[in-house]
């Protein structure tokens, strides 16, 4: 039997990783109830101020803290009558305002808690003292409560403790206890000179507000499609008495009047989608001509002259549209200096209305939309360039040969992505150019949409429209990728 030694390094190294074992979980714990705490705070279900039913349901506590109106809105009554004291809704605001920043200190210490010993012993004090002010909030929350179960209007304010209060207490009990013992246990570590973390979670850290935002906007309202198998009203709710299970499903197909309209704006989602397309190069083009400009200053003015409109909103593109093309507009004021001025209404006149969106999309676009390409022209290898120059090429071979090469990539991934999305036009720029005239051959699928959902009323329908836009788009990206793959053979996904 042979007996190996062990070498001091191996004993150490052991020791290191039993006192590291528990310092991982303890970190992995402060992460996990940070993040927990700083989500509860977005889920109205989670809200521990609604301490009365009069308080709308549909409140989180984020909306609590930061929006006095939706949380006082049924008590302006009795706030006149003396009934309430408005103190104490003054009070449930602020310490809500005090928890939403707890939470935040604890989920900069859970971030901080991925980095080196001095990163992560500077990062400790921020959970520290956000559990104490998540105590302390709720603190104010339970005066509240007491206060408005004291007050003449009790039984009127219809006052209940929130269940979910235990649920924060709890969290705020755990980050402290946590960060207590994490304090204590690491305050002999070693520490290095700067603080520092493994490029891989900064690079998380970095993607991480795309990543809430994407769930918050993109796939959490996916939880609505439920409303398609109900016959649901506005201000109702959902239950078995109307589920009507695949019934707004069938009316695609069944309805006559439905599928005529359905195809009338698919022909006109399509038609402004397909000339999206094939002026899809126009930013590509925009961009190479810009980079060609020798003088910087006045590049420099053009993108910027061509970049602002796409910070304007679609409400004051169609106040200057009204300013320049309505009967009483620029357009017509200018022609009746020569006597040819007609009083069109050119904003009302349903002619060549495809065209008029087209412009008045690239109008709005086209300086935003070049500088994805602006930025690829700076990636180009500048060698190539020189070369062509000492073998004798104009501008205009160079452009054709090096500069467009080099741009097809970048604009073939976004081609892709705009046949992808070719039933999503949007939605603000056809609803404010809509007028009873031009109804017909503006109507894309989204403002159809919008119309029979929020305006006609029929949530279900239009969420079952919603629904089939969604899954047809996937279609399409799935098709454009292997279309891709096998003429360049790649894609995007």
């Amino acid at each position: 039997m042979n007996n190996t030694a062990i070498q001091p390094n191996e004993l150490n190294t052991a020791k290191e990783v039993k006192t590291l074992k528990p310092s991982t979980i303890l970190h992995g714990i402060l992460r996990i109830s940070s993040l927990i705490l700083c989500l509860c705070m977005f889920f109205p279900g989670l809200n521990p101020a609604r301490i009365s039913n009069l308080i709308n349901k549909n409140i989180s506590l984020f909306t609590t803290g930061f929006s006095f109106s939706n949380l006082t809105t049924r008590f302006n009554a009795m706030f006149r009558q003396g009934a309430v004291n408005k103190s104490t809704f003054v009070l449930l605001s602020a310490a809500s305002v005090v928890i939403i920043v707890g939470a935040i200190l604890c989920g900069i210490g859970g971030c901080m808690s991925l980095g080196n010993n001095r990163m992560r012993s500077r990062g400790i004090w921020f959970p520290l003292a956000g559990a104490v002010l998540v105590s302390a909030g709720l603190c104010g929350i339970y005066k509240s409560y007491l206060e408005l179960q004291a007050s003449r209007g009790a039984r009127r304010a219809q006052v209940v403790f929130p269940s979910v209060f235990y649920i924060y207490a709890g969290l705020a009990a755990v980050l402290l206890l946590v960060s207590l013992i994490i304090l204590v246990s690491e305050r002999r570590l070693e520490k290095e000179e700067k603080m520092e973390m493994p490029e891989k979670y900064t690079l998380f850290l970095m993607l991480l507000p795309i990543i809430i935002l994407a769930f918050v906007f993109l796939y959490l309202p996916l939880y609505g499609w439920r409303y398609s198998f109900f016959d649901y009203e506005a201000g109702g709710t959902l239950s078995r008495e109307n589920f009507v299970g695949f019934k707004w499903f069938t009316i695609l197909f069944r309805n006559q009047a439905t599928v005529n309209d359905i195809l009338r704006v698919l022909r006109n989602t399509l038609a402004m989608s397909g000339l999206g397309i094939l002026t899809s190069w126009v930013p590509m083009a925009f961009a190479i001509f810009l980079n060609e400009i020798r003088s910087n200053r006045f590049k420099r003015v053009v993108q910027t002259v061509t970049t602002i409109p796409n910070f304007i909103s679609w409400v004051l593109v169609y106040a200057i549209a009204l300013a320049i093309f309505s009967t009483e507009g620029f357009l017509n004021s200018f022609l009746d200096l020569f006597n040819a001025n007609r009083n069109i209404n050119w904003l009302m006149s349903s002619e060549h209305t495809w065209l008029k969106m087209l412009l008045w999309g690239i109008w709005k676009s086209l300086g935003w939309s070049a500088i994805v390409y602006i930025a690829a022209i700076a990636g180009i290898d500048q060698e190539l360039y020189e070369a062509a120059k000492i073998d004798g090429a104009g501008r205009f071979q160079r452009i054709w040969h090096i500069t467009v090469p080099g741009l097809l990539p970048t604009y073939l991934v976004l081609l892709l992505l705009t046949i992808a999305g070719a039933l999503s036009n949007g939605l603000e720029q056809y609803l404010m150019f809509q007028n009873a005239n031009n109804k017909d051959v503006i109507e894309v699928l989204d403002l159809y949409v919008y119309n029979i959902g929020i305006t006609g009323g029929r949530i279900p329908l239009s969420t079952v429209i919603g629904m089939t836009k969604s899954l047809v788009s996937i279609a399409l990206l799935m098709f454009a990728n292997r279309v891709s793959k096998s003429v360049r053979g790649e894609g995007i996904i």
